[in-house]
C-alpha cells in the first residue's frame, strides 16, 4: 500500500494510474493526522509527500511518522519544485528517505510503485 499526501490532481492521477495496473493499493491523505491514521491502519510500503502542498502540511506528516515507533521505518519519498532548496533540506533533516524534483519523481514513479508491492 502507498499513502500519498498530495493535493495536486495531476499528481494524484499519475500516482493512481501507475499503481492500479500493478495492483498496488493507494490511499490519499490530505492532513498529517490522516497520513498517520492511514499508516497505522495499513502499514504502508511507501509514503509519498508533495512537499509543495501547504494544505497537506507534509513536513508535519513526516515528523509524525518518524516519531511513531511502529512507523519510523516506513519509506518516505518527497517531491518538490526544483527551486525549493529550503524544502529539500527541511525534508531531509526531518527524515525523508528520498527527496526529488517533481520531474524526477514522475520519471521514478513506476519504480517507486513497483517497489511498494
Amino acid at each position: 500500500m502507498i499513502i500519498a499526501a498530495v493535493d495536486d490532481l495531476l499528481f494524484s492521477s499519475k500516482i493512481r494510474s501507475v499503481a492500479k495496473p500493478l495492483g498496488v493499493a493507494t490511499v490519499f491523505a490530505r492532513t498529517p493526522e490522516a497520513v498517520l491514521a492511514e499508516a497505522r491502519a495499513g502499514k504502508p510500503a511507501l509514503v509519498v509527500l508533495d512537499l509543495d502542498a501547504g494544505r497537506v502540511r507534509p513536513l508535519e506528516a513526516l515528523a509524525a511518522l518518524r516519531q511513531d515507533a511502529e512507523l519510523a521505518g516506513v519509506r518516505v519519498v518527497g517531491f518538490v519544485a526544483h527551486v525549493r532548496a529550503d524544502l529539500v533540506s527541511a525534508a531531509r533533516a526531518a527524515g525523508a528517505n528520498e527527496v526529488m524534483a517533481r520531474s524526477a519523481f514522475v520519471n521514478a514513479l513506476p519504480d517507486l510503485v513497483a517497489g511498494a508491492r
